[in-house]
Protein backbone atom coordinates (compact mmCIF):
# COMPACT_ATOMS: atom_id res chain seq x y z
CA UNK A 1 0.00 0.00 0.00
CA UNK A 2 3.42 2.39 0.90
CA UNK A 3 4.43 1.86 -2.76
CA UNK A 4 1.19 2.96 -4.55
CA UNK A 5 0.82 5.97 -2.17
CA UNK A 6 4.32 6.64 -2.91
CA UNK A 7 3.87 5.92 -6.46
CA UNK A 8 0.57 8.36 -7.10
CA UNK A 9 2.41 11.16 -5.51
CA UNK A 10 6.08 10.64 -7.44
CA UNK A 11 3.66 11.14 -10.83
CA UNK A 12 2.23 14.04 -9.20
CA UNK A 13 5.28 15.56 -8.47
CA UNK A 14 6.88 14.61 -12.73
CA UNK A 15 3.11 15.92 -13.57
CA UNK A 16 3.77 19.25 -11.86
CA UNK A 17 7.68 20.02 -12.97
CA UNK A 18 6.44 19.36 -16.45
CA UNK A 19 3.45 21.68 -16.48
CA UNK A 20 6.03 23.90 -14.85
CA UNK A 21 8.78 24.02 -17.51
CA UNK A 22 6.51 23.43 -20.32
CA UNK A 23 3.47 25.66 -19.75
CA UNK A 24 4.66 28.17 -17.06
CA UNK A 25 1.75 31.10 -17.03
CA UNK A 26 -0.96 28.29 -17.68
CA UNK A 27 0.71 26.83 -14.50
CA UNK A 28 1.10 29.98 -12.75
CA UNK A 29 -2.34 30.96 -13.33
CA UNK A 30 -3.92 28.04 -12.67
CA UNK A 31 -2.12 27.91 -8.89
CA UNK A 32 -3.57 31.90 -8.30
CA UNK A 33 -7.31 30.84 -9.27
CA UNK A 34 -6.46 27.43 -7.17
CA UNK A 35 -5.50 30.02 -4.23
CA UNK A 36 -8.33 32.76 -4.96
CA UNK A 37 -11.00 30.43 -4.99
CA UNK A 38 -9.96 28.37 -1.92
CA UNK A 39 -9.66 32.03 0.08
CA UNK A 40 -12.96 32.65 -1.17
CA UNK A 41 -14.34 29.53 -0.33
CA UNK A 42 -12.56 29.84 2.97
CA UNK A 43 -13.96 34.09 3.55
CA UNK A 44 -17.46 32.58 2.79
CA UNK A 45 -17.67 29.51 5.10
CA UNK A 46 -15.92 31.36 8.32
CA UNK A 47 -18.42 34.48 7.65
CA UNK A 48 -21.50 32.78 7.72
CA UNK A 49 -20.68 29.62 9.90
CA UNK A 50 -18.04 31.04 12.60
CA UNK A 51 -18.90 34.48 12.51
CA UNK A 52 -22.46 34.26 12.87
CA UNK A 53 -22.05 32.89 16.36
CA UNK A 54 -23.85 35.45 18.81
CA UNK A 55 -20.62 36.68 21.46
CA UNK A 56 -21.84 35.53 24.81
CA UNK A 57 -22.98 38.15 26.75
CA UNK A 58 -20.38 38.08 29.35
CA UNK A 59 -18.05 39.12 26.98
CA UNK A 60 -19.65 41.80 26.13
CA UNK A 61 -20.24 42.84 29.75
CA UNK A 62 -16.44 42.27 30.50
CA UNK A 63 -15.63 44.49 27.52
CA UNK A 64 -18.64 47.57 28.22
CA UNK A 65 -16.73 47.42 32.03
CA UNK A 66 -13.14 47.94 30.87
CA UNK A 67 -14.65 50.84 28.74
CA UNK A 68 -16.52 51.99 31.82
CA UNK A 69 -13.67 51.73 34.12
CA UNK A 70 -10.85 53.29 31.59
CA UNK A 71 -13.22 56.44 31.27
CA UNK A 72 -13.59 56.49 34.79
CA UNK A 73 -10.23 56.69 36.12
CA UNK A 74 -8.88 59.02 32.81
CA UNK A 75 -11.06 61.53 34.48
CA UNK A 76 -9.15 60.80 37.92
CA UNK A 77 -5.92 61.49 36.18
CA UNK A 78 -6.63 64.76 34.63
CA UNK A 79 -8.13 65.95 38.08
CA UNK A 80 -5.22 65.09 40.07
CA UNK A 81 -2.71 66.70 37.84
CA UNK A 82 -4.78 70.06 37.61
CA UNK A 83 -4.28 70.29 41.53
CA UNK A 84 -1.55 72.28 43.22
CA UNK A 85 0.65 70.09 45.32
CA UNK A 86 0.59 69.89 49.31
CA UNK A 87 3.63 71.50 50.95
CA UNK A 88 4.26 69.92 53.44
CA UNK A 89 3.41 70.92 57.21
CA UNK A 90 5.62 71.66 59.79
CA UNK A 91 3.22 71.08 62.22
CA UNK A 92 2.99 66.97 62.79
CA UNK A 93 0.11 65.38 63.68
CA UNK A 94 -0.37 62.73 66.34
CA UNK A 95 1.43 59.72 64.78
CA UNK A 96 -0.57 57.33 67.25
CA UNK A 97 -4.08 57.97 66.18
CA UNK A 98 -5.98 54.57 65.27
CA UNK A 99 -7.37 54.11 62.14
CA UNK A 100 -11.19 54.59 61.89
CA UNK A 101 -12.06 51.11 61.02
CA UNK A 102 -10.23 49.39 63.75
CA UNK A 103 -11.37 49.34 67.23
CA UNK A 104 -10.05 48.02 70.60
CA UNK A 105 -12.30 45.47 72.05
CA UNK A 106 -12.17 45.17 75.91
CA UNK A 107 -12.15 42.44 77.84
CA UNK A 108 -12.32 40.96 81.21
CA UNK A 109 -8.74 41.46 82.74
CA UNK A 110 -9.52 41.47 86.06
CA UNK A 111 -11.07 37.64 85.95
CA UNK A 112 -8.41 34.95 86.84
CA UNK A 113 -8.65 31.51 85.00
CA UNK A 114 -7.98 28.65 86.95
CA UNK A 115 -5.72 25.95 85.35
CA UNK A 116 -4.73 22.74 86.21
CA UNK A 117 -1.23 22.89 87.10
CA UNK A 118 0.94 19.62 87.35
Amino acid sequence: MKFIIYGIIGLAAVGLVMQLLTNTTGFLSNIFMTVIIGLAIFGLFYYFVLGGRNRSSDVKKYKQAVKQSKSKYAQYQNTSTARKPKQPNPIKKKASKRPSHLRVIDGNKSKNKKRVSN
